[in-house]
């Protein structure tokens, strides 16, 4: 079976940079891959506070996060930084679908990628709920 290729650096339409702690080597002497999944939360949740769709103590809908998902290519190591490209795949009607590819500086091919689903619920009741017009145009700048 052929491993699909990363996709191009280009196709994500928001940055975040991350640098990296002591403490995300691991044992192996390369960051470990939970923390991958740590960048792909900060930065998801840091362009929706950007945008103004994330308020933590009062929004209504949040997102909650149904799926993950990642693929490594190159290892990272500390200390370093990296960078979180972000971009949107799908738009469903209470769901959204980010792809998120993380970068070393001033690199082309991607060290890791994978997805992030939130799926939007009350914030009471935790069932799921459209997601609002005025979210979904701001959604589709990163698609």
């Amino acid at each position: 079976m052929t491993r699909a290729a990363p996709r191009e650096r280009e196709v994500y339409r928001w940055w975040h940079r991350v640098g990296f702690r002591w403490g995300d080597n691991d044992a192996y002497g390369h960051v470990n891959n939970a923390i991958h999944y740590q960048w792909f939360d900060s930065a998801v949740n840091q362009w929706l506070i950007d945008t103004g769709l994330l308020d933590i103590e009062n929004g209504d809908p949040i997102g909650l996060v149904v799926e993950t998902g990642c693929r490594y290519f190159a290892s990272l190591t500390y200390p370093g930084e990296a960078e979180v490209g972000i971009r949107v795949d799908r738009i469903g009607s209470s769901s959204v679908t980010y792809h998120i590819g993380i970068f070393p500086p001033d690199s082309k091919g991607a060290a890791a990628e994978g997805h992030f689903t939130h799926v939007y619920v009350g914030r009471r009741d935790r069932r799921p709920v459209a997601i609002p017009e005025e979210w979904r145009g701001k959604l589709a700048e990163l698609a």
